[in-house]
């Protein structure tokens, strides 16, 4: 095939998974039950009296599932393809890759599209299911066709920023974090742009129309409109729309161009190159070596040369748990997390001043809105956390580390406890400054002293089960990529997705008791999900009761939030999150055998 050997292997394979069939009917069910869903709540709470009202419960519905579907499939390409190839580094077998006779585009294009495969089966599989919502009226097939095209421009242009990341970078954290906040603040900024912050005109195009070209989330909004409002200025473009189209595609053009003609360049790394060459890395410090040579020191000399021996030997003092020694005291991830950490201040700059400027204007006045106003950059420190601590297993077992961890004389707790202390030590720009910010609010007036101890309570706990998922996943799935796509899309089913039932709640009605029965059949089908994806290798009873606790308690939590029940809301953040965080990590410390898969094989 054109794109190469890569992409065709993917072809050959990709049918002989279950998991691929799974995936693309479990999504197509999630659209099916959401459009029943929302049928009961339409029904159960108005009275549907003609064709006027059908078409306007389409037009809503079709409002929320495109814009649902671009996130999901933005989020997936991106962390599909960057995780990818960051296994591929992980493995030592991109280097073989660089060793055959693909081209360097063969090997580009053919591992970025093999990457994207699930999500482009996936779009397949839901475009019947939006062609029903077509036939409820108030929505044309001219919609739909815009706002795939506008999906599939995204996803091609998400897949080739992650891909050409992680070809970039050594590490996989280092590749998902800088994939995840260059999304982020691309988004925030043309969102800033869209609300008239800049001004209201650039070079003869409004505003509106420069963030509608290159926001895919302004796009999609305005793909789903009946009628999209041509602009003189744009000529034969016409639309703003098909000007997004026009520079999607640009940018993934560009992107892949860039990774095509560098591939060779960035790899091997300087990394790879000094650890073949048995150079000293402070990257690749391994930490067997390290406390080998400190606990018995002759061993470390014995194995030296001539001219080494010569040199006066450098020596550090290594802690008593030698797990977290390493992720604190060395550059277990790469020196280029410092770029992730000035990126992620960059964002929460924005933020601040976003709040700043709400404050002093009158726009945050209530509890809710000053809470809801930091909901962004704390999904986002959950992300990244989460993406820590899930990465931080998969790079050790796809270094071949961990199979030296399981052969040590290191106890599980040890393990466990020092993954958790390194990832939170990691990340503590992330989890420090959103708490900040709450104490800002606190002194703001905008926020009660109360209010503030429940949020700060919350988030910890939320913290904490962030990072236990990451080492439970990163623990209970041999395929890296497999374990990053499940951590992550739990988090993104347990926060965005709630939220997204919510939103179609408020747009079809506004009770939220009356209508907590008709999403008993969403709750439970994502609870089935969680229980599936957390339980795979060590099911447990435990497991069970907090995979279907857990939507319900978030359900619960947002409709409390919003109802000012902050006590309650609180008691059931910390009662479902605190006892699921319990139930992943009991197994994890006193089953480690059977949590790691050491007493089965491996998946591949």
């Amino acid at each position: 095939m054109l794109i190469g050997p890569v992409f065709s292997r993917e072809i050959a394979i990709a049918p002989r998974r279950t998991r691929l069939y799974v995936s693309r009917t479990a999504y197509g069910l999630m659209l099916l039950v959401l459009i029943a869903t929302a049928w009961m709540v339409l029904t159960g709470t108005q009275l549907v009296r003609d064709v006027g009202d059908l078409a306007r419960f389409g037009t809503i519905l079709f409002q929320i599932l495109a814009p649902l579907q671009l996130t999901l499939a933005m989020f997936f390409s991106a962390v599909l393809a960057a995780s990818a190839v960051a296994q591929e580094k992980d493995r030592r077998t991109l280097i073989l890759l660089l060793l055959s006779r693909l081209s360097n585009s063969e090997l580009v294009l053919g591992k970025l599209l093999a990457s994207l495969l699930h999500v482009l089966v996936m779009l397949a599989a839901a475009l019947p299911v939006f062609m029903i919502v077509a036939l409820l009226g108030g929505v044309s097939f001219g919609q739909i066709a815009r706002v795939f095209l506008v999906t599939l421009t995204a996803v091609l242009g998400c897949g080739s920023l992650g891909s050409t990341l992680a070809l970039w970078r050594e590490k996989t954290y280092q590749a998902l974090a800088m994939t995840v906040l260059i999304l982020v603040l691309w988004l925030a900024v043309w969102e800033i742009v869209a609300a008239g912050a800049l001004g209201q005109s650039w070079w003869g195009l409004s505003c509106r129309t420069w963030a509608i070209g290159f926001s895919p989330w302004q796009a999609i909004l305005q793909a789903t409109r009946p009628f999209t409002h041509g602009d003189s200025a744009l000529g034969p473009l016409g639309t703003p729309v098909n000007l997004f189209l026009l520079l999607a595609v640009t940018i993934s053009v560009l992107l892949n161009t860039l990774a095509v003609a560098m591939v060779r360049v960035w790899n091997p790394s300087r990394e790879s190159r000094g650890v073949q060459g048995n150079e000293p890395s402070a990257t690749n410090e391994s930490i067997w070596g390290t406390e080998r040579d400190a606990r018995h020191p002759a061993r470390g000399v014995a194995g030296t040369t001539a001219a080494a021996a010569q040199r006066p030997a450098r020596s550090r003092q290594v802690w008593d748990n030698p797990i977290i020694w390493r992720e604190m005291r060395t550059w277990a991830y790469g020196r280029k997390t410092l770029v992730i950490r000035l990126a992620y201040l960059v964002l929460f700059g924005l933020a601040a001043a976003s709040l700043v400027w709400m404050i002093r204007t009158g726009q945050l006045a209530a509890y809710a809105d000053g809470a809801v106003a930091l909901v962004p950059l704390l999904l986002l420190s959950l992300v990244l956390v989460n993406a820590q601590a899930v990465t931080s297993l998969t790079s050790e077992r796809d270094g071949k580390a961990l199979d030296l961890l399981l052969v040590s004389d290191l106890t599980a707790k040890e393990i466990v406890f020092g993954k958790l202390g390194g990832v939170f030590y990691n990340t503590k720009e992330m989890i420090g400054l959103p708490m900040l910010l709450c104490v800002y609010l606190c002194f703001a007036g905008v926020l009660s002293l109360e209010d503030l101890v429940y949020l700060l309570g919350g988030l910890a706990v939320l913290y904490v089960f962030v990072a236990m998922l990451g080492i439970h996943a990163g623990m209970t799935y041999g395929n890296s990529q497999a374990a990053i796509a499940t951590s992550l899309g739990t988090v993104f089913f347990l926060f965005f997705g709630v939220a997204t039932c919510m939103r179609m709640m408020v747009a079809l009605s506004g009770s939220f008791q009356a209508q907590l029965h008709p999403f008993l059949a969403v709750m439970i089908g994502g609870g089935v999900g969680l229980y599936a994806a957390l339980g795979v290798r060590n099911p447990s009873t435990a497991i069970g009761v907090a995979s279907f606790l857990c939507p319900f308690a978030t359900f619960y939590a947002i409709t409390g939030f919003l109802l000012h029940h902050t006590l309650g809301v609180f008691l059931v953040t910390v009662a479902a999150y605190g006892f699921t965080t319990a139930a992943m990590m009991i197994p994890a410390i006193y089953e480690f055998d059977v949590a790691t898969g050491r007493t089965t094989i491996d998946e591949q």
